[in-house]
C-alpha cells in the first residue's frame, strides 16, 4: 500500500526530546515500512525515518530561533500534500484539523488521528462539519465529548520493542516523574506524595513557555527539598535508566489524558505506575497488573508500599503485546485497509449513535486486546 504520514513539523520525526505525536509518527512510519508498505512522510527536516522523506521545513519550528508562523508552515506543507494526492492510496494526517477545508472532494482516502483533547469549544461543531473525514482516536475514553463523529477506529500508541530496555531489579529505590511540568499534569500531587513516603522524587520533564509562570509560582519552591532532585528535559536514550531504575513511575494527573505515552514507556522498561483514573489511564493501565491506580494522595501513599510486588516481566509482557509498534502498525492497517476497500465516504455510525443520546464505541482491534 502506498500510505503518506503527514506530521506536525514542530519537533522533528522523532523528536530529539519531548514530542509525543512525533515519536508516534516516527514509529508508525517505521512499522509500516518494515511491514513491506511503500511510506512517504512529510515532515520537518532533520527527522530519521526508515520512510520516504520530504522535509518540508529546514528544521522543526520549537528548535527554530527565528520567529516562524506555524499556520503557514503548516499549509505550506499541505499543500504540497494536496499536490501529490495522488501518489497515494491513503493520506494518514496528524496535525489536528488543519487539512479539512483543503482535501474534502477526497475525503475518503485520508485518515485523522486526533492526538490530543476533544472537549474544547468549537471542536465538535468543526468535526460535525467534516465529519466526511474518517477519524481515528488513541483511546475510547478521548471520544466521549463528541460521540457522534466520525470515528472508524480506536489504536493505541505503540514503540518498537527494542526502544526501552527491561529492567527486572531496579537499581535505584526512588520514584520517577516524566513528561510535561503544567497545572494538569500534577507535579504538586508527586512531590507531596514522595515527602509523604520518604522516598526520593527524580523529575525528568520539561517546561512549556505557556507554563514558565505556573512552573516559577508554584513548582519551584516544591523543588527546595532533599527528596526532589530536577533534572530537566531528557531524550529517549536516557529513558531506559530513568525509567527502569525507579521503583515506580507516578502519573498523578488531573485531565481527561488521551493516551499517556509516558505509561507505556515505562512499562516497557518494566516499571510500573502509579496513576489517577483519569482519561485513558483505565484503558492503559491493568490495575494489579501494568501498576496501581489511585483517587487520592493517601492511597498513592499507599500504593507505593505495595507496587513492588507487581511482577516486573508481567509489566514488560503486557507492553509488548499491547503497545508495541507491529501491533499499533496492525491495528492502523485494518482501518486504512477498510477505507480504501470501500473507496468511498462512509456514512459514520455515530450520526445514527448520538440520537440515542450515548456514546457508542468501536472495538480496539484484536492485536491490542488483552
Amino acid at each position: 500500500m502506498r500510505i503518506a504520514q503527514v506530521s506536525p513539523l514542530y519537533e522533528a520525526v522523532p523528536p530529539r526530546l519531548y514530542g509525543g505525536t512525533e515519536r508516534v509518527v516516527a514509529t508508525l512510519s517505521d512499522a509500516l515500512s518494515d511491514l513491506g508498505h511503500d511510506v512517504t512522510l512529510f515532515a520537518s527536516a532533520g527527522s530519521q525515518t526508515r520512510a520516504t522523506l520530504v522535509a518540508m521545513r529546514d528544521q522543526p519550528l520549537r528548535m527554530d530561533p527565528a520567529l516562524s508562523c506555524d499556520v503557514a508552515a503548516h499549509l505550506n506543507m499541505l499543500h504540497e500534500v494536496r499536490e501529490r494526492a495522488d501518489e497515494f492510496d491513503l493520506i494518514h494526517f496528524h496535525i489536528d484539523c488543519f487539512q479539512m477545508p483543503l482535501f474534502s472532494d477526497i475525503a475518503h482516502k485520508t485518515l485523522t488521528t486526533l492526538h490530543g483533547r476533544l472537549d474544547l469549544k468549537d471542536l465538535g461543531e468543526f468535526l460535525m462539519r467534516w465529519r466526511r473525514y474518517p477519524l481515528s482516536s488513541i483511546s475510547n475514553h478521548q471520544r466521549r465529548p463528541i460521540p457522534a463523529a466520525h470515528f472508524v477506529g480506536t489504536v493505541y500508541h505503540g514503540f518498537p520493542e527494542d526502544m526501552f530496555r527491561f529492567t527486572p531489579v531496579p537499581k535505584g529505590d526512588y520514584l520517577a516523574f516524566l513528561g510535561r511540568i503544567s497545572p494538569e499534569k500534577r507535579l504538586d500531587r508527586a512531590i507531596e506524595i514522595a515527602l509523604a513516603t520518604g522516598i526520593p522524587l527524580r523529575i525528568a520533564a520539561k517546561v512549556d513557555r505557556a507554563d514558565v509562570h505556573y512552573f516559577h509560582e508554584v513548582v519551584e519552591p516544591l523543588l527546595d527539598h532533599p527528596l526532589i532532585e530536577f533534572i530537566g528535559e531528557i531524550g529517549d536514550d536516557q529513558k531506559s535508566d530513568f525509567l527502569g531504575n525507579a521503583r515506580a513511575l507516578l502519573f498523578p494527573i488531573d485531565w481527561p489524558e488521551p493516551f499517556g505515552l509516558v505509561m507505556i514507556e515505562a512499562m516497557a522498561c518494566g516499571t510500573p505506575v502509579i496513576a489517577w483514573p483519569c482519561g485513558a489511564v483505565p484503558e492503559v493501565i491493568d490495575d494489579g497488573v501494568t501498576g496501581l491506580i489511585v483517587d487520592s494522595v493517601e492511597a498513592a501513599v499507599h500504593a507505593v508500599s505495595q507496587v513492588s510486588a507487581l511482577d516486573r516481566g508481567r509489566v514488560r509482557e503486557t507492553f509488548e503485546r499491547r503497545f508495541s509498534a507491529e501491533a499499533m502498525a496492525r491495528g492502523y492497517l485494518s482501518i486504512y485497509e477498510s477505507l480504501v476497500a470501500r473507496g468511498r465516504p462512509v456514512v459514520s455510525p455515530y450520526i445514527v449513535a448520538a440520537r440515542a443520546a450515548a456514546p457508542v464505541f468501536l472495538p480496539v482491534s484484536p492485536a491490542q486486546r488483552m
